[in-house]
């Protein structure tokens, strides 16, 4: 009979407060995230100060709701896996700091948790509750793959050979798709943040109304999406000067088909020149519907997008990634400081 890990996990490098139980790194019997969104609109962004008090105030009861939605207590609790990097300094010391306390006092291991790698990992996280059947649970990405990280503060392609091995084919040069998103919104007049606000007005508009530049960036895996940024803005100033109205819609609809275009195209190219069986699309931006039915519209490549709820910060995804280190022999210790700063490549 297969043992049975069940890993506590909190996330916490940004605005989400979060925290998730799961079982052998895939079985999610709960994932609770408090947002901050409306506390950070009124800047046009995350103000860090704010995000970490914010994570104080509520990260006893979230973890505490974690445990009461899987049905669980600390007594049940194998690993405590928590998001040690990249991220806000401030709020990951919230997380991290909670995270050692209960580790301490349950004396079991603690995972520290790189938030990319938990993206990566959120495509091997499913219900439990779908599965308490006995119905086959779905198929984990098959080995080689190219994953697609597309989040507001990276871009990033990686071919991945098998798990925890990774080869970082590219990123982007300036701006990650999601912070042009923002940026673009607020071009716009759209509201913060900035993926969901242009996703509704593009539903109203006419992809094909603007033509946006696509940065290739010929010889190199790498994206920029500041040359888009600039067209869009360069546009705008030209309809204002006309003293038009501007056509917020065709606008957003056809900067959101330049995106989603480029990275597509990169992404498939990739995966052609690296032999992968799939693709995997990660991070906050693969919540997009258009990025979501691009990839899944072409039938070259089968492709994992996580659920919804998997696709923005939350700790299911870092109890997958800590599973999956966990059981390859690595652990932490109690001393672990945050590491704001922590790129894929060097794990």
């Amino acid at each position: 009979m297969e043992s049975r890990i069940r890993i506590l996990a909190i996330e916490s490098s940004c605005d989400e407060t979060a925290a998730a139980v799961l079982e052998n790194g895939r079985a999610l019997h709960s994932n609770v995230v408090a947002t901050q969104i409306d506390l950070h609109a009124q800047y046009g962004g995350v103000f860090p100060e704010v995000a970490s008090r914010q994570h104080i105030r509520t990260i006893y009861g979230v973890v505490d709701q974690a445990l009461k939605q899987a049905h669980m207590t600390m007594q049940d609790i194998d690993v405590v896996a928590v998001t040690q990097g990249p991220g806000l300094a401030g709020s990951l010391v919230v997380g991290l700091n909670m995270a050692k306390a209960l580790a301490l006092a349950r004396n079991i291991p603690i995972v520290g948790v790189n938030h990319l790698e938990g993206h990566i990992y959120s495509a091997w996280v499913y219900d439990a509750d779908r599965y308490m059947d006995g119905s086959k649970a779905p198929d984990p990405p098959a080995f080689p793959l190219v994953a697609l990280l597309v989040s507001g503060g990276h871009t990033e392609l990686v071919l991945i050979e098998d798990h925890l091995q990774y080869q970082l084919l590219g990123k982007t040069q300036d701006d990650a798709a999601g912070e042009a998103f923002d940026k673009v919104a607020r071009l716009l007049g759209l509201a913060y943040p900035g993926g969901p606000s242009i996703q509704h007005a593009a539903e109203g508009g006419n992809p094909t109304a603007f033509t946006f530049p696509r940065a290739r960036l010929e010889g190199a895996w790498d994206f920029s999406f500041s040359g888009i940024k600039t067209a869009v803005l360069r546009t705008v100033k030209k309809i204002e000067e006309n003293h038009q109205e501007l056509p917020v819609a065709d606008l957003a609809a056809s900067f959101q088909a330049a995106v989603v275009d480029t990275l597509l195209t990169k992404t498939l190219a990739a995966a052609r020149k690296y032999n992968a069986r799939q693709i995997l699309v990660a991070g906050g931006v693969s919540a997009n519907r258009a990025l979501r039915a691009a990839f899944t519209g072409q039938a070259e490549f089968q492709v994992h997008i996580p659920q919804f709820s998997l696709c923005t910060d939350n700790a299911g995804m870092i109890g997958a990634a800590g599973y999956y280190r966990f059981i390859a022999g690595h652990t932490s210790s109690l001393d672990m400081d945050a590491r704001p700063v922590w790129p894929l490549s060097s794990l």
